[in-house]
């Protein structure tokens, strides 16, 4: 149990913590996880972390000339909110999301041959002809989940407003 003893004149601050009674928790929940998700969605024309570093270019942005992580657009537009009167979440249920928010050191995959000719290469100035090969690739992280210098100020103004508001 907890206990606060206050000193001097509090109607004021009394009357303030009165009216706070009233807010819609559910609805400021509401209101912060979609600033959360629309910053989040944004990160993929940024293409940059929360923290405001550049994302690492995928290889398939620089061959193509296409934009990192957006091929698709499927993980940028699979980033959701849940709101209630206890809080918010912003997020997304895409298996591959976990590799590019954090990145991975070691994945193999097994590259197989479409043809009966099998996989031709070239290692040390030798042929290769293999039916399949197994590589170890390394996928940077490219974090978009969470929350930014800009998010925290825009969530502080919004409390701000829900307060004054009370």
């Amino acid at each position: 149990m907890y206990s606060i003893r206050l000193e001097g004149d509090v109607r004021k601050l009394m009357k303030k913590l009165r009216g706070l009674e009233d807010v819609d928790l559910r609805g400021a929940s509401l209101t912060l996880a979609e600033v959360l998700r629309t910053s989040t969605r944004e990160r993929f024309q940024q293409q940059k972390s929360p923290e405001g570093k550049p994302w690492k270019k995928s290889i398939r942005a620089i061959r193509e000339g296409g934009a990192t992580l957006t091929d698709s657009a499927g993980l940028k537009n699979s980033i959701k909110s849940t709101a209630d009167s206890t809080g918010f979440a912003v997020g997304t249920n895409k298996v591959y999301a976990r590799t590019h928010q954090f990145g991975e050191k070691g994945r193999k995959v097994t590259i197989r041959a479409k043809t009966s000719k099998g996989l031709i290469f070239q290692v040390g100035g030798r042929w290769i002809r293999k039916k399949q090969v197994t590589v170890n690739i390394k996928i940077p992280a490219r974090p978009f989940l969470g929350i930014s210098e800009e998010d925290m100020l825009e969530i502080k103004e919004t409390l701000e407003d829900i307060i004054a508001e009370a």
